[in-house]
């Protein structure tokens, strides 16, 4: 828990930086950021899988997960939500600032591979180096995004913690159960998903990371067995 609650503060952080210079950052001066922070989740990702024990269940895992990511349609079904939510809490209202960075921040901070890996590897093997990583980049984020959005982005922190918290705290009970092996392969693959992460926010793809998803439960159903 400890790596969720630092990635909530540095979220406060730096929505409230955001918002001392709010129309101070221009958009060059955004993109430049972003492409920066995606090279460091590149990085992220990489370093991760290649600390995967079984290159075939990750190839396995990735390919059934996104058969059944796409069968159910993840994506889809997050980005439907989220409109849904926004309609409700911009319907009748004239001022969306609140809501409309409170809703975009949620989703940008909690729908990605790095949320779930690291909450996951937190409560696993007490390991949060995942989500010190996350927190830089969300901090970085938020930084950029509450200085055009407003206090709603600092919201957004009791999502990530309340999301982050129960992922954490569930695979905590889990840690009997699944070997070294199945965190290692599990952990691989959630790190391949990163890289995905990183080509998106450099705008290289448009991959449909939650479609994703799935394949870091296959990994560890397949090491399980």
């Amino acid at each position: 828990m400890f790596g969720t609650i630092i990635n909530s503060l540095v979220i406060i952080i730096g929505s409230i930086i955001g918002l001392i210079i709010k129309g101070r950052i221009s958009d060059k001066i955004r993109a430049n950021i972003m492409n920066g922070l995606g090279l460091c989740t590149l990085y992220i990702g990489i370093s991760g899988a290649l600390e995967g024990e079984n290159t075939l269940i990750m190839i396995i895992s990735i390919a059934l997960g996104a058969l059944i990511g796409e069968l159910i349609d993840i994506d889809s079904k997050l980005n439907n939500l989220g409109k849904t939510i926004e309609k409700k809490v911009n319907k009748g209202n004239n001022s969306i600032s609140i809501s409309e960075g409170f809703v975009t921040a949620t989703l940008l901070f909690c729908v990605g591979a790095m949320a779930i890996v690291g909450a996951l590897e937190s409560g696993l093997n007490n390991d949060n180096s995942t989500l010190y990583a996350k927190s830089i980049l969300d901090g970085v984020s938020s930084i950029i995004f509450s200085s055009s959005l407003g206090i709603g982005v600092m919201l957004s922190s009791i999502s990530v913690f309340i999301y982050q918290g129960i992922i954490a705290f569930g695979a905590t009970l889990l840690s009997r159960i699944l070997s070294d092996a199945a965190i290692n392969n599990m952990t691989a693959v959630g790190s391949l998903l990163i890289v995905g992460l990183a080509f998106n926010i450099l705008n290289i793809t448009k991959i449909k990371i939650s479609n994703l998803l799935p394949a870091m439960l296959i990994a560890v159903t397949l090491s399980l067995l």
